[in-house]
């Protein structure tokens, strides 16, 4: 059995802490047994070892989110990166070419996949191992797992299966979207479950459709061919579309922390980061990432939420909303985790034909930025704390706290700590853009190898 593990979207749900460089599956904000905080994203892969599904297991995401995958979990696992974005079908087809063509996978084995960010007991884990029986005793062309709900809400679709049998698993009759509370009491009723967003299906099924399609089949040509993909979500193209469907039901714990409320629901402290929460303050969590202190004085049932991409103040009734109230406002993330670091933008300034971007660099003890150069900007690096070796057009230097360096366009450049480095970093040019950043080499050794004086 393969696990393709979705890792997708920027949970704009649970701005101001997520972005589309930091979606909600990575924020450190549920607390671990070993009482440290851990991402929805830790949680779950810690949850598929348990199982032994960790080295069968996939991730299908966006090249924003490699980084940061790799800084949580390791870089053992499969990180499987779409050129750009082109919703749930084209990535789950694009993960399928993959095990298909690169890692040489039957089309007879079956293969899992679930979205990254559900809260769950480690017995659903179990429950995904034995889709692998469900999908081959009921020769389904999808097996779902769904969930036995405990109310009536409207912020999940809904499975209705057929009638009672003595199967562990009952075919589908017909789905329902996010219905209103009095039809989710009626489907309810009808023994209807909630759609988990989990699936399995034979790996020939998914590559007989691409077929059909006229689609490539294996991985490198599909890749090459990924922009040209409709955008559909796999439910329009492939589950409407299914003969046949089952379900199996999970009857424990499950829960969606897309969400402020349904998130601070699991969390086991209520102040992340600098801040005093009263007495008075019922039910109120604070979550600050600024190096300011937040007080709350007094509010009941509230989530005050600050990171540098801006301040949050809500009611946790009133959470949900969040991505309808910022709908159109388009920003860059101010604040990125990277494999070797992180950055905090501090100021961002546009003029005629100029743009000026000043960042706070952190480069942990060990870890360097990539060889690269840029086409339209210079840098300014004033290094404020720590000491590092860089290397500007195959020529290295050490550099220490108090050094400032000049980058000008076209200089190949990289920079490795020796000691946890901090740089203010002033940027300047016409096209301040991800896509102005042309790697050479990741690699620091290959790269010291080639400069012309050793230190």
């Amino acid at each position: 059995m393969q696990v393709i593990l979705l890792s997708g979207g920027s949970g704009k749900r649970l701005w101001p802490l997520s972005n589309d460089a930091r979606s909600k599956q990575f924020l450190k904000v549920i607390l671990s047994e070993n009482n440290k905080l851990e991402s929805m994203l830790q949680r779950v892969y810690k949850q598929l070892k348990s199982v032994n599904l960790h080295n069968k297991t996939s991730l299908a995401t966006s090249k924003a989110q490699v980084e940061m995958i790799h800084k949580q979990i390791g870089d053992e696992v499969n990180v499987i990166a779409e050129p750009c974005r082109r919703d749930t079908f084209p990535a789950i087809a694009l993960a399928a070419t993959y095990l298909y063509t690169e890692k040489n996978i039957s089309e007879d084995e079956v293969v899992a996949v679930l979205p990254v960010d559900p809260y769950v007991e480690d017995a659903f884990f179990e429950k995904i191992k034995n889709l692998e029986n469900v999908v081959f005793k009921s020769e389904a062309d999808l097996a779902l797992i769904g969930i036995k709900p405990t109310y009536p809400s409207e912020k999940y679709g809904y499975i209705v299966p057929e009638e009672e049998n003595e199967d562990a698993y009952k075919r589908v009759v017909k789905f329902t979207e996010k219905p209103n509370e009095r039809l989710a009491k009626e489907l309810i009723e009808q023994k209807a479950l909630w759609n988990s967003g989990v699936f399995a299906f034979r790996l020939g099924y998914i590559i007989s459709l691409l077929k059909e399609k006229g689609y490539p089949t294996t991985y490198r040509q599909l890749l090459k061919d990924y922009e040209k993909l409709e955008k559909i979500s796999f439910d329009y193209a492939v589950v409407e579309k299914a003969n046949k469907i089952v379900v199996t039901s999970f009857n424990s714990y499950w829960k969606d922390l897309g969400t402020w409320n349904t998130l601070t629901e699991e969390m086991a402290i209520n102040k992340i980061g600098e801040g005093r929460i009263s007495e008075s303050s019922i039910n109120t969590h604070v979550i600050n990432e600024l190096n300011i202190p937040v007080s709350v004085l007094g509010i009941k049932d509230a989530i005050v939420a600050a990171s540098p991409d801006g301040i949050l103040v809500a009611s946790k009734e009133e959470s949900p909303k969040i991505k309808e109230l910022m709908s159109g406002h388009e920003a860059i993330p101010m604040y990125e985790e990277r494999y070797w670091g992180s950055y905090k933008i501090l100021d961002y300034s546009t003029f005629t034909n100029h743009q000026v971007i000043t960042r706070h660099l952190k480069i942990n003890e060990g870890k360097n930025l990539s060889y690269q150069y840029h086409k339209y900007r210079t840098e300014n690096w004033t290094i404020i704390k720590g000491e590092g070796i860089i290397i500007i057009d195959d020529k290295m230097q050490v550099v220490r706290s108090g050094d400032a360096i000049q980058i000008k366009e076209y200089q190949k450049h990289a920079i490795k700590a020796l000691q946890d480095l901090e740089i203010i970093e002033v940027q300047q040019g016409i096209n301040l853009i991800e896509e102005d950043i042309n790697r050479i080499n990741d690699n620091w050794e290959e790269v010291e190898k080639n400069c012309f004086n050793k230190i």
